[in-house]
Order: C-alpha cells, then structure tokens, then sequence
C-alpha cells in the first residue's frame, strides 16, 4: 500500500510542469559602422588656352564680370548690362573674337529679368575656330510688357558686331527686349501690329489650345 502511494506521490510530482526559463535577452543591433569622409573631390584643372583669353577679360572688368563656365571650346562670361559695350568692346579689340555667330534670349519670369546671349567666334584666327564665347547679360522684365516702350532694354552691339543687326531685331520681337542704338529695332517676323505678348515668354499661351 504504501510502495503504491509512494509511487502515485512520484507520478503526480513528475507531472507538475516545470518553471518557465526566462527569456534569452536579445542581443543589441549592432551600431552602424560609421561613415567614412568622402573623399576630397580634385581640383578641377581649366583648359589652359580659354583660361588665358577669359583671364583676360576678367582681370580687366573684375566685379562687372562672372565666369559662368570654362570649358574646352566653350566659355562664358556673365556681365552687368552698365558694361556690356564696354566688355563687347574689349572682346572684339583685343582678342581674335570678330563676330557674333547667333544671339539667344531666355526669359526668367521668377528673377523678373530676360537674358540675352551673344555667341562670339573667330573668323581670322584658327586657333580659334571651334572657341565659342558666350557674353551674357540681362534686362529688366515687365510683367504687362510694352516693347520699346518699357525698362526691358539692353545697349546694342550692332555697332560692335555687325553680325547682330537681325538677331537683336528677332529677340526683340520674341522677347520684347529693345536694343538701344540698333538703327532698325523693328520686328522681323510678327506683323508690325502685333498686340501679343512676346511669343517666347513663359507666360505666353496660344489661343485656342
């Protein structure tokens, strides 16, 4: 009897179920690793032939002017619109720069100022026949323009570079810019009754699309 009770006491106590274990903590994420310094980007090393005649232009005009980019075969020169004669000037007497190979506009409604790119290049000098110069300036922007009749004008450099009497008449037409001195400021392409806003504006919309 008691051998039987003995053995019922062991059954119940191997049926009591053991203590939980308490939980393996975690182990913590490992920290990242810490970033390495990029390294120092190289000096950017300039063409030396367009360095040297851009050089030039700046060491005399200094805060008139602003190198926007020198490239090979190409730079530009951003200049306040008091001294582009001047720097035009410049340009075409002491550097093989001799013409204006086109000239360009964009309108920059949000700075209220119309941009106006001459494209200079060289006829006489091969080496620089593929130099391209960009001379850049900028003009007032109307918001109810009245071409030739408003603030958005810039000096001509017909007289300078012959090769802009018809380009300054298309960006007069097409952006509203008036060139003062140019002997022909009229439009070239719209009808001279033309009561628009210039078409290349940004917030010109063709009617009826």
């Amino acid at each position: 009897m008691s051998s039987t009770n003995s053995q019922t006491n062991t059954s119940k106590e191997d049926n009591k179920e053991a203590p939980p274990k308490p939980a393996a903590e975690k182990p913590a994420p490992p920290k990242p690793a810490a970033e390495k310094p990029a390294p120092p980007k190289p000096e950017e090393v300039l063409p030396a032939f367009e360095k040297e005649f851009t050089d030039r232009i700046v060491n005399q005009f200094t805060d008139d002017v602003e190198v926007g980019y020198v490239k090979e075969n190409r730079t530009r020169i951003n200049v306040k619109k008091e001294k582009i004669l001047d720097v035009a000037k410049f340009i075409k007497d002491q550097t093989p720069f001799d013409h204006a190979e086109s000239v360009s506009g964009v309108d920059f409604p949000e700075d209220k100022e119309i941009e106006v790119v001459y494209h200079l290049g060289s006829y006489t000098d091969n080496r620089y026949s593929k130099q391209v110069l960009a001379l850049s300036t900028r003009a007032p922007r109307e918001e109810i323009p009245n071409p030739g009749n408003d603030s958005t004008k810039l000096p001509s450099l017909r007289d300078i570079f012959y090769s802009v009497e018809f380009h300054e008449r298309e960006c007069f037409e097409m952006f509203g810019v008036y060139f003062d001195g140019h002997p022909d400021n009229r439009r070239l392409l719209l009808p001279e009754d033309w009561a628009d806003i210039p078409p290349l504006r940004k917030d010109f919309r063709n009617k009826g699309r």
